[in-house]
């Protein structure tokens, strides 16, 4: 008896140290840093909490532009291949996206086996990895921060594409092992159109630590910035059209807009129209340290949410990257995010009208400096930190790939 005790004991002691050891992890996206955007800063903070905890990681994701210098040593093991770009120099529309999944198929299959497989979105990267986890018996965690077929039909897609996409999206859902998901209304969604799917809430930040109130500024600064994606989903255009009104108001003013999207050369050629291409500046996108410097020299920070376009739910980064290095936002979009900053005092909220977005950033601007507001900072540090976003997807991407069953997660069913 003692010896079969003592067996017994051993082989637990050993399932526990294989189950402690430390992973192999694989990360697909699209894009990822230096690229700026919300995702590919969201998945640089998680794999460098997955390094701190002593995982190994390996990116699988595309080559920037030419306009964005690579990192020199980055710690995790990244490989890049080239793909279609769209005029704006961004990985977006379905032959885009097709250029990086069905080469990615083909990696993945002969590539070495990691433990798990973490997949960032579009949908159609998430079937060709469901698949090919399928063919290697090996699970994949999905990170679902929007729900993309709700997008496609704010946009005017035929009926057709918008019922592909959620076919799609449903069963990517379903078929992960776990869902990370950044808010309770996306979870929410997702248990409406994939019951059996498993979510975690883990929430949404932005680094505290690149964007902070302490850092340089630039020597040519604007008085009001925008950084980020200029989508139909952002409605941005919106911001051109109430600076035209705020510079009627005060001929001093300028703006600059940093970044890409589908409606920035509508934007461009909107300000060109109201003669005020010498006040607004547009650039290409710029690594997040840059963006941080732009966003550290303004007096106001815009951020806009087209209500209505599928992403009501969502919070712009932008507006978290503001508040981080402390300067106040101004914001036009849905009633929720509307009430949370009027609630916490974290800037100026407008329904979606020129006239009432002119009207807040001109609240804004005379009791606005260029130094930062450390009441802002504190907020931000303490409410949407992504190193705190990326413990706890950390935690959920270990306790999955360790084997446990996804319904005794804290936070997921």
């Amino acid at each position: 008896m003692g010896k079969a005790t003592w067996v017994l004991n051993d082989m637990s002691n050993d399932r526990r140290s294989r189950a402690d050891r430390a992973l192999r992890l694989t990360v697909v996206s699209r894009i990822y840093t230096p690229e700026p955007s919300a995702g590919s800063m969201r998945l640089q903070a998680l794999v460098d909490e997955l390094l701190r905890r002593g995982h190994e990681v390996t990116v699988l994701t595309t080559t920037p532009p030419r306009s964005i210098p690579l990192r020199e040593e980055p710690t995790e093991t990244v490989y890049r291949w080239p793909v279609l770009r769209d005029r704006a120099g961004y990985v977006r529309g379905y032959a885009q996206y097709l250029s990086y999944d069905l080469p990615l198929f083909f990696r993945v299959l002969f590539a070495k086996r990691p433990d798990a497989y973490i997949v960032e979105p579009p949908p159609t990267t998430g079937m060709i990895m469901l698949v090919a986890c399928w063919l290697l018996r090996r699970p994949y965690i999905y990170y679902a921060a929007d729900i993309w077929s709700d997008a496609a039909s704010m946009t005017g897609a035929a009926k057709w594409v918008v019922a592909a996409v959620r076919w799609v999206e449903k069963r990517v859902l379903a078929g992960a092992s776990g869902n990370l998901v950044v808010s309770q209304g996306v979870a929410n969604r997702i248990e409406s159109m994939a019951p059996r799917a498993a979510s975690a809430v883990v929430g949404h930040g932005v680094d505290t630590d690149l964007f902070s109130a302490e850092g340089a500024t630039v020597a040519e600064s604007a008085d009001v910035v925008y950084v980020g994606t200029m989508s139909e989903w952002h409605g941005a255009r919106l911001a051109i059209e109430a600076l035209a009104l705020v510079m009627r108001r005060d001929e001093d003013i300028t703006a600059a807009f940093i970044g890409q999207g589908a409606e920035k050369e509508d934007m461009i050629a909107l300000a060109r129209e109201l003669g005020l291409s010498h006040r607004i500046r547009f650039m290409a996108p710029v690594p997040a340290a840059e963006a941080a410097r732009w966003v550290r020299s303004a007096r106001v920070a815009l951020a806009t949410l087209k209500p209505g376009a599928g992403y009501d739910f969502a919070v712009p980064t932008k507006l978290y990257a503001a508040l981080a290095v402390g300067t106040p936002v101004a914001y036009a979009g849905p009633t929720a995010l509307r009430n949370v900053i009027e609630q916490d005092n974290l800037g100026e909220a407008a329904s979606f009208t020129a006239e009432d977005y002119a009207d807040a950033i001109m609240r804004l601007l005379p009791r606005s400096s260029t130094q930062p507001d450390g009441r802002l900072v504190e907020w931000a540090q303490r409410n949407v930190s992504a190193r705190s976003v990326a413990v706890r997807s950390a935690e959920v991407v270990e306790k999955i790939t360790r084997g446990l069953r996804a319904s005794v997660l804290p936070g997921m069913r």
